[in-house]
């Protein structure tokens, strides 16, 4: 188990090449970086970056070619229990044929939690995200947005250690967005969560993150890190308001500009 002190996710020299009949294609050529227990970190990179591929190894559902992940001391080799993600395709990974709640009171099932415990759960998690009052309801009857939430109490009733984000808001619109945005910084703040966020939007990576790894083209490695110096305390309109927050996002945008061109870091670790 991670100390206050050690990452709670440590991803260590990862590689990975995909071996096709033209020979290997080498995705990520050397990722190392870590999360700290209770940090929000993002992750932000040009298209076609091996953002895909790096989750898929972090979440356990491909094998790196070498280097490893390791998640709360333990190395990843399948999906780990400590891990929840949310995915950009919400309307994909919610039955339809359950309410809301059974939606989130599913993966405590498989957990083996006993009754009560699925109970408080599913009720302090909908509460959370604003949903109590459609607990019955079927996702079907909800917006787009509220579906996001849905997905993000089920989420959080797991009590991961980390909290895996993948474009979670890339398929709903401006309001919802901002609405959401808000919602999973409150959760990261009150709850104390371990979040790792993949976003293409690069104002979002600077509003919602603690820090921004950058990472280069294809084959990936990391371009470089930027500390979001922001108050903790954030809101739509003063924050991305502030001269501060022009700053960090000029200085993201760079990067993702200087790593499109082909530039790439000698960073080799990133704490």
């Amino acid at each position: 188990m991670a100390t206050p002190t050690e990452p709670v996710l440590d991803v260590q020299a990862l590689k990975k090449t995909y071996q096709t009949r033209q020979g290997g294609v080498e995705a990520i050529a050397e990722l190392t970086f870590a999360v700290k227990p209770g940090e929000f970190v993002c992750i932000v990179g040009p298209s076609g970056a091996g953002k895909t591929t790096l989750l898929r190894c972090i979440g356990g559902l491909l094998a790196p070619t070498s280097g490893q992940v390791v998640l709360a001391g333990n190395k990843v080799t399948g999906p780990p229990k400590d891990m929840a993600v949310v995915f950009q395709e919400y309307g994909r990974s919610l039955f339809p044929w359950l309410t809301v709640a059974q939606n989130v009171e599913l993966p405590l099932k498989e957990k083996g939690l006993a009754k009560h415990l699925r109970t408080k759960l599913v009720t302090d998690s909908l509460d959370a995200v604003g949903l109590i009052d459609f607990a019955d309801s079927h996702p079907w009857e909800l917006s787009g947005g509220m579906q996001q939430r849905v997905a993000i109490a089920r989420a959080v009733a797991y009590e991961p250690k980390v909290l895996m984000m993948d474009e979670p808001f890339a398929a709903v619109d401006a309001q919802t967005r901002a609405d959401l945005e808000d919602l999973v910084r409150s959760l990261w703040s009150r709850l104390g969560i371990t979040v790792l966020f993949v976003t293409h939007d690069i104002e979002e990576s600077v509003y919602l993150a603690e820090r921004v790894v950058v990472l280069s083209a294809r084959p990936t490695v990391v371009l470089d890190v930027v500390d979001v110096d922001l108050p903790v305390e954030r809101d739509q309109l003063t924050t991305r308001s502030s001269p501060r927050f022009a700053e960090l996002r000029a200085e993201v945008y760079s990067l993702v500009q200087a790593a499109k061109r082909g530039e790439r870091s000698t960073t080799s670790a990133v704490d």
